[in-house]
């Protein structure tokens, strides 16, 4: 290390949210770049990966009419192979993009714990509310999404053998357990686990797929649809990248500087993924592939593959209920012993806040019927935000107040129009995405789709 990147990180060292930790009991600062790339693989790649066919599917029907009246050929149609794989790359790229802008935000900014903290630097105490809240809900939720994910795989290997909502309860109690560690650095194995678990379920899915593929298949490499349909298609590989608690992990790292290492090889990894296996499972599958795409499997292979993914679902599950938790306890207790030390009130708050995230991610997974339509709603709402459009805004905050105020956005016009470009595009994805998500749950309660609270 040179000596001025000594001098910046001896800076960093005293301004960031733990501070010096060396006769601290309890260390967060322990991450490497490569443990943290695990986590965020574990967590991403899980529920993107397993939706992205869907999105390749067919997403509506259309009738053509040959004005005679007579009976009318019902084809499927979806965006297809092309633009869907076009559109994952692209944004595996900008994602790549609004990293590094998120990235060089902490770094000027060390006392940033998570979008709470960017908010309020930006925006002020409403920022703070607005994004912390934010943060929650969409961890929350998260979790009741890998809830749902891993009582899918706990009755497809049982053959139904218990109600789905005890199954959901035996799941929940397990995520609570792997949520309890207070720093991540305790959870970095898990999260290797975690990613050669999706890795091999989705190698499996993939040869499931080629083993037994649909007879019945309709694969389209492009196909025209209506901007709902087109949008209703795009949503998957939209949010498959959203990075909420990027924050937290690099204020965990032994060497935040190196966090960008760890953000390139999520976002080559997360893209080449989600693009071989996206066209792999659609190609085999076509138009008949469901979301989750395990569940278009033949029974054999479904089984396989989930009893593969089930750790994922697990440490994932647990892991957006650790940020959840984490996001408040650092909020009530930044600076004082009971952050860094063993005290029975430090430890009292976290378990419960661990607990009150699993119970809550419970209650509405098991409780609400639309619950996954509600998940794509809070995706729409915050994922957008926190994964592409508010990098605009870090941007344009730090070359005004670090750089020069009006005169450096007019000189560096370039990176100006960028970030404005980012926050339009955040703002796109934020109203569209909310549009179809708030469509598709009116649409299901119109066709009677909707089903029971706690039903087995």
């Amino acid at each position: 290390m040179s000596e001025k990147q000594q001098s910046k990180h001896v800076v960093f060292e005293k301004s960031d949210v733990f501070g010096y930790e060396e006769d601290h009991d309890i260390q967060y600062k322990t991450l490497s770049w490569q443990f943290v790339a695990f986590l965020m693989i574990a967590e991403i790649v899980s529920n993107g990966m397993l939706s992205l066919p869907n999105a390749m599917a067919a997403v509506g029907e259309y009738q053509e009419d040959y004005g005679k009246g007579r009976a009318t050929d019902m084809l499927l149609v979806g965006t297809g192979i092309v633009p869907s794989l076009i559109l994952t790359i692209f944004l595996g790229v900008f994602g790549l993009f609004t990293a590094k802008l998120l990235v060089d935000f902490k770094l000027n900014h060390p006392d940033v714990h998570n979008m709470g903290d960017a908010g309020y630097l930006i925006f002020g105490p409403i920022g703070r509310e607005v994004l912390s809240v934010g943060t929650m809900i969409f961890a929350i939720f998260g979790t009741g999404s890998e809830l749902l994910s891993g009582q899918l795989a706990l009755s497809s290997l049982s053959n139904n053998g218990l109600c789905a909502t005890v199954l959901l309860a035996i799941f929940s109690a397990a995520t609570f357990l792997v949520a309890l560690p207070r720093t991540l650095g305790r959870l970095s194995w898990l999260g290797l686990i975690s990613t050669i678990s999706i890795t091999l379920c989705g190698v499996l899915a993939m040869i499931g797929a080629g083993v037994s593929p649909a007879a019945s298949r309709t694969i389209a490499a492009t196909v025209p649809n209506s901007f709902y349909e087109a949008f209703l298609a795009i949503t998957g590989p939209v949010f498959a990248y959203a990075v909420h608690r990027f924050f937290i992990l690099i204020s965990e790292m032994r060497r935040p500087e190196d966090a960008m290492k760890a953000a390139w090889t999520l976002q080559v990894f997360a893209t080449a993924y989600y693009a071989v296996f996206s066209v792999v499972v659609y190609v085999y599958l076509g138009s008949t592939v469901q979301s989750p795409a395990l569940l278009s499997l033949s029974s054999v292979w479904s089984k396989v593959t989930f009893a593969a993914g089930l750790a994922n679902f697990l440490i994932s599950g647990g892991l957006y209920a650790h940020t959840a938790a984490k996001l408040i306890f650092v909020r009530f207790f930044r600076r004082s012993r009971h952050l860094y030390s063993h005290t029975f009130l430090g430890w009292f708050v976290w378990t419960i806040l661990c607990f009150a995230a699993t119970a809550i991610a419970f209650i509405f997974a098991a409780a609400v019927p639309i619950f996954s339509d509600l998940v794509s709603i809070s995706a729409s709402l915050f994922a957008s935000w926190y994964t592409y459009g508010i990098a605009g805004f870090f941007w344009l905050h730090d070359a005004y107040h670090l750089d020069g105020k009006k005169e450096a956005l007019v000189r560096r016009w370039g990176g100006t129009l960028l970030a404005v470009l980012t926050i339009s595009a955040g703002a796109f994805i934020c109203v569209a995405g909310t549009y179809v998500s708030v469509k598709l749950i009116v649409e299901a309660y119109a066709s009677g789709a909707v089903g029971r609270p706690f039903s087995c």
